[in-house]
This record gives C-alpha cells, structure tokens and sequence, in this order.
C-alpha cells in the first residue's frame, strides 16, 4: 500500500539551491576508485508466477559505478536508487533487463564513471511433488545474479543454492560392521536360524544398535552461460538435484519418509563425490562458458563442515 506524500502547502518557500557537495566539492585524497555505490537495497522484482500471473518478489540489490574521475569527492547515489527502482517497477523482470539497468548506471554518471555492477539476490519458487505419496508443496531457491558493464558489452554470473541430505559412507560402513558384531553375538551359537527369526530379530532394538549420520548439505553454483535466462536456471536446479538424488522434500508422509530413507542408504557421499557429481554434470552442457561448484556438508558428527570447491579451470574465469 502507498503512502500518501505529506502537504507541501505549508513548508516554507526555499530561496536557495540545497548544496551538492559530491559535485561541489573535489576529493581529500585524489585518487580513481573501482566500485563505489550502496549494498543491500530493498527493492521488487516484477516477475510471471508459476501460473503466468504476474507478482512482486521481494528481493535486494547492490548498485555499483567506478569512480574515474580522481578529482571528484563521490558519486551521486541517489541517481543509482532511483534508476534500480524505476527500472524494475516499470518492467517485467528479465535477466536481459540487467544490461539496460547497468547502462542507465553509467549514463547518469557520464563524467564520472564508464563501469558499473549491478547484484540481485532472491528466491524462485518451484511446486515440488513428495517422493510416493499424492502431495505435492512449493520449494524456495535462493538466486543470486551478478552482471558488470564495462563500456562495451555486459557479463552475467547466475548463482543458485541446492539443498540436498548427504549420508557418510564412513558412518554407514562403521555402523554395518557394528550390526555385524550385534548379530554374532546374538546368533552366534545358532547352527541354523530360521529367516522368520532373523526378520524378528531386525524388528528390534538391536538391529539398530548403531545408525549412519546424514546432515544436510549445501551445493552453491555459479555458471556463466552463452545464454542466460531463468529457464536455464530452473533446468539446471532439477538436473542437479536429480544427480545428487537426496534433494530435501517439501510434503512428506511416513512412505515418503522411508522412500527417503531408502534413497539416503543407496546414495552414501563424500563432498567430494557430491561434487564430482555436478562437475560432471555440467562439463555436458553446451553453452556453459565457466562454472563454480562448491559443496558444503554440515557435518553432524564435527562441529565443522566438509567442503569441496571446484571449476571448469578456464583461463582468468571463476576462481575457487
């Protein structure tokens, strides 16, 4: 809901021009600066929901210009503020929208600047069906948009988060081994067992004397694509997760519980396997320039996580 803007009726008439001083002024120290602009800007994105209605999605910005001029005390803030907002108010959210908003930064800083950036971070929701069960419920997937103008052409990273469960392959083989020696002690002076009572037996407490640890893990991913849309984000969302294969659930009654279950136990990872995993994955797509991987397990066994990072390796791209 707007507010209404307050009566100017009875403000004093002003004589005199407010005072510029990032014009007015020049700079303590000369000197050129790479990035100067604001972090953390609330602001909307027009964008289709999954039924083609269009909503606002909350999201935050950081805006950004270099400071060529060496003279110049600063950059004039307020014109970035107001070029952001315009721009994703009026239109409907694109990521080609990204270079028209980069260009107005540089053109409302014309003596000043010829380079700027812009970042944007929210959440796309995609409807998530349960694993055996009739449900279905949404998922949240942080996104993160990261494009730069340099005069000439505009680049664009696109970043995305996987949540996923990951069960160690130590702890499962441990916990085997442990079953193991439950079961010869109990069984042991048995020269035969029906399998009835061995079914009984795995119904117990004992059959569960040690468990493997699973904890839940984060994939974060940064490609760099020929051609770059939401499309290709929401493609690559489900094909990583289904390479990982233990993506967490939405809806979840007690089938889709042990489905889980089931899919954790035939699916035991390192980070590093994790990892490999989407490495592989996204070495197959044509069009993807670069990529970052880094994979991060938190542990429930340390108090520190296990991470692995990786990239495609291309000369003066993405960085570990």
């Amino acid at each position: 809901m707007q507010q209404k803007r307050p009566s100017q009726s009875s403000a004093p008439e002003k004589t005199h021009s407010l005072p510029d001083i990032a014009r007015d002024s020049t700079a303590q120290i000369a000197g050129i600066l790479d990035r100067v602009g604001m972090s953390g800007i609330e602001t909307v994105l027009r964008r289709r929901s999954p039924e083609g209605e269009l909503m606002l999605v909350p999201a935050r910005a950081d805006a950004f210009v270099n400071l060529d001029d060496p003279e110049a005390r600063g950059i004039h803030m307020s014109r970035l503020y107001l070029d952001l907002q315009r721009n994703l108010e009026e239109n409907e959210f694109t990521f080609s929208l990204l270079a028209t908003i980069l260009e107005s930064f540089t053109r409302s800083h014309s003596s000043l600047s010829s380079h700027s950036y812009l970042r944007l971070s929210y959440e796309i929701l995609l409807k998530r069906r349960a694993l055996l069960s009739d449900n279905e419920g949404w998922r949240h997937y942080p996104i993160s948009l990261e494009a730069s103008w340099n005069g000439k052409r505009a680049e664009l990273k696109s970043s995305f988060r996987i949540t996923y469960s990951s069960s160690c392959p130590c702890s499962e083989a441990l916990s085997r081994q442990t079953l193991r020696e439950r079961f010869e002690e109990d069984f042991g002076d048995h020269q035969s067992i029906s399998s009835s009572h061995v079914a009984n037996w795995l119904q117990t407490r004992e059959a569960s004397a040690a468990v493997p640890h699973s904890q839940r893990s984060h994939a974060d991913i940064t490609v760099v694509s020929e051609k770059a849309d939401e499309q290709l984000i929401e493609n690559l969302i489900d094909q990583v997760e289904e390479t990982l294969g233990t993506a967490v659930q939405s809806a979840v009654k007690r089938e889709d519980e042990q489905e889980f279950a089931v899919l954790n136990g035939a699916n035991l990872m390192f980070c590093e396997d994790a990892a490999r995993r989407i490495c592989s994955l996204l070495d197959e797509k044509e069009g993807l320039r670069d990529y970052r991987i880094k994979v991060r397990h938190m542990e429930s066994l340390h108090p520190h996580d296990a991470v692995a990072i990786t990239t495609k390796g291309v000369e003066g791209g993405l960085r570990p």
